[in-house]
């Protein structure tokens, strides 16, 4: 049964399934492969290696000594941007680039947990960016719109978020599981509604703050707001929030039966409808927990790091947070490791861009890159010159139809 049930699957599933679940060993030298050709772009990107460039066969010292100033500068910078920077005045001060790292980071790890929970099922959850949104949308409501005792405030904003952002991912769960609309389609367009509605409320008056031509909602009130750790910093208890789901997201997929439907639907919708696990139920339950992840992650947005209701509130948090479940392998420690390193790229790009005048895109590219590799593991493969264990059921396929 579970041979006919394999190749019930089409060729995209497989892809996806072995996109999803490929080695660590693969993941770290995508990376690594990453951020070398971005060496390369910053070495010719810089004018100084350009200058010692045009005398390269009377003094080729001289170009390669610029290569390596300008590559080892700009990734020292980085580090210093993002990790520790050891010509601080001061040891706080030092960690100042570690708590924009954290801060970045923060938000990435709720929005990329709600999209690789759904990976696991075998949904694209492209709608992160629009879960994100409504899971603000409510929580700063009841941030800035409601007087309640400080824990009690910060435990319901928290709890609207969830709501929010669960109904919003739930709604596209349930169009697929009734109607088989494709999970891409719908997601993206409940961004976009998304992302009209918060738009069109910031132009009321419950919304709008007063005396403001800007679309911006009054601050929420410091009963609801996330403490933040250091007066000169972002950085707030957001972060516990997230590693806590991210703690639940472990939880849910290894040690509980809901997980395990997740991913028998994941791995083979047909056997798992044989076996009597209800597909459609699986994949609304998985948008409608998905989604309130994310929309936590919006709290943690408007309550700690904004402190107020904007349209930028998600910026491209949605977006970042499918290159994070991919990147972390669907995997909730991976999506945590992979949010933290986007959040040191981020925050090192900056300093970066400051200290040496390298450009910021480059870090895009980098991150592009990663994704880029990640996703075609034997060009990975075949750079390394790494062996293949044994053939996979995808690949024998795809060659029999090439």
């Amino acid at each position: 049964m579970s041979e006919n049930s394999s190749n019930e699957l089409t060729i995209g599933q497989r892809f996806f399934r072995e996109l999803t679940t490929g080695g660590t060993a693969l993941t770290l030298l995508s990376i690594l492969l990453a951020m070398l050709i971005g060496g390369v772009l910053i070495v010719v990107s810089d004018p100084d290696v350009q200058e010692t460039a045009a005398y390269f066969l009377s003094r080729p010292t001289d170009t390669l000594l610029a290569i390596w100033e300008s590559a080892s500068s700009a990734y020292a910078a980085m580090f210093a941007g993002s990790v520790i920077d050891f010509e601080a005045a001061s040891f706080g001060e030092s960690l100042i680039p570690l708590a924009d790292t954290l801060t970045y980071a923060t938000p990435l790890i709720g929005a990329g947990l709600a999209v690789a929970l759904a990976f696991r099922a075998g949904l694209l959850n492209i709608g992160a960016q629009g879960q994100i949104l409504i899971g603000a949308t409510l929580a700063g409501l009841v941030g800035f719109g409601m007087d309640l005792p400080p824990v009690v405030h910060l435990g319901f904003a928290v709890l609207a978020g969830f709501i929010g952002g669960a109904i919003w991912g739930g709604i596209a769960g349930l169009i697929k599981a009734k109607t088989g609309a494709h999970e891409v389609i719908v997601t993206i367009m409940l961004n976009h509604i998304a992302a009209l509605l918060l738009a069109y409320l910031l132009t009321t008056q419950l919304f709008r703050r007063k005396g403001q031509a800007a679309p911006i909602s009054p601050f929420v009130a410091d009963s609801a707001a996330l403490p933040r750790f250091f007066a000169d910093s972002r950085l707030n208890l957001g972060l516990f929030v997230m590693l806590l789901a991210a703690v639940y997201s472990w939880w849910l997929l290894s040690r509980s039966t809901m997980g395990f439907r997740f991913k028998a639907v994941g791995h083979n919708p047909h056997a798992a409808t044989t076996a009597g696990i209800s597909v459609g139920r699986s994949y609304t339950a998985v948008m409608f927990i998905g989604g309130g992840l994310a929309g936590i992650a919006g709290a943690s947005q408007v309550l700690g790091t904004e402190s107020y209701l904007s349209t930028s509130i998600a910026g491209e948090l949605g977006f970042d947070a499918i290159t994070v479940a991919l990147l972390g392998r669907s995997s909730p420690i991976g999506t945590v490791a992979a949010s933290l390193l986007f959040g040191a790229l981020r925050a090192g790009a900056v300093t970066m861009q400051a200290q040496t005048g390298t450009p910021i895109d480059i870090v895009l590219v980098v991150q592009s890159l990663i994704v880029l590799f990640i996703a075609a593991p034997p060009l990975v493969r075949a750079v390394f010159r790494l062996k293949v264990r044994a053939a996979s059921p995808m690949a024998a396929e795809v060659g029999g139809k090439v």
